[in-house]
């Protein structure tokens, strides 16, 4: 009667501790995705480098992430949905582009805020959008400007 009494104790010890190991190993952000964020469709034409997980940032800090990514089999546009944290308010008339760190730098989804008094509620859609532009087409603009 003991041993499995023991052995019950050892068990419940071990389960406690591996939720512990668990708590800390998931990150906090998806811990609280639920309550605690906005959601947002945008379109863009071109999502070169953004994947599901991509930063979104306003003025360079960090506000989101994009959750969901797809193409748009009626207008052959790339649909995301953007995840932004609760409290941060978004222009009805902000715009969003796929901008790179550097020239060879990880991309991320970046809000710039408009000028209106009314804000984006969740489920609402940014239509002015600009997709990603390529290294090669970068290098091409670069040459023919030269020229």
């Amino acid at each position: 009667m003991n041993e499995s009494r023991f052995e019950i104790i050892v068990g419940a010890i071990v389960l406690l501790i591996a939720g512990g190991f668990l708590y800390y190993l998931v990150p906090s952000d998806m811990v609280n995705r639920k309550n605690h964020h906005m959601s947002l469709m945008a379109s863009f034409s071109s999502v070169q480098g953004v994947n599901v997980g991509t930063d979104v940032k306003m003025a360079g800090i960090k506000i989101g992430s994009v959750t969901s990514l797809e193409l748009n089999k009626e207008t052959f546009a790339a649909d995301l949905e953007l995840s932004i944290q609760s409290g941060v308010q978004i222009p009805e008339d902000s715009s969003a582009a796929i901008e790179a760190e550097s020239l060879l730098g990880e991309y991320f989804v970046e809000i710039i805020p408009g000028g209106s008094f009314v804000n984006l509620q969740t489920g609402e859609k940014i239509t002015d959008t600009q997709g990603s532009v390529g290294l090669t087409q970068l290098l091409i603009d670069f040459f023919f400007a030269v020229k």
